[in-house]
């Protein structure tokens, strides 16, 4: 079974940005073993012979083509309407 160490619960912590603490640490060091220890078990399972599953809802995409519809109304009547606009495009605000 794959051992995890306090420094690996650490640096793990580091790369997520995470603060803990001595409890903390310690109950995340076990956690992250037995999950680990988990996947191990279910690596060992034989399973040559289950087909590969993708989808087992049955849905299936919908396609469909790209039509241009045309709604009688024109690129300058649009950016007159709009509350500001610049370099024919409508102007909104900046969202970081």
């Amino acid at each position: 079974m794959t051992q995890i160490t306090r420094d690996d619960v650490l640096h793990l912590a580091q790369l997520s940005s995470l603060q803990l603490n001595e409890a903390k640490i310690d109950g995340l060091q076990t956690d992250i073993s037995n999950i680990l220890g988990y996947v191990e078990q279910l690596s060992k399972l034989d399973t040559s012979s289950v087909e590969p599953t993708y989808q087992v809802t049955g849905l299936e995409n919908v396609w469909r083509d790209d039509e241009v519809i045309d709604y009688a109304i024109s690129r300058e009547d649009l950016l007159a309407r709009a509350p500001e606009s610049a370099d024919n495009q409508v102007k909104v605000p900046k969202v970081l």
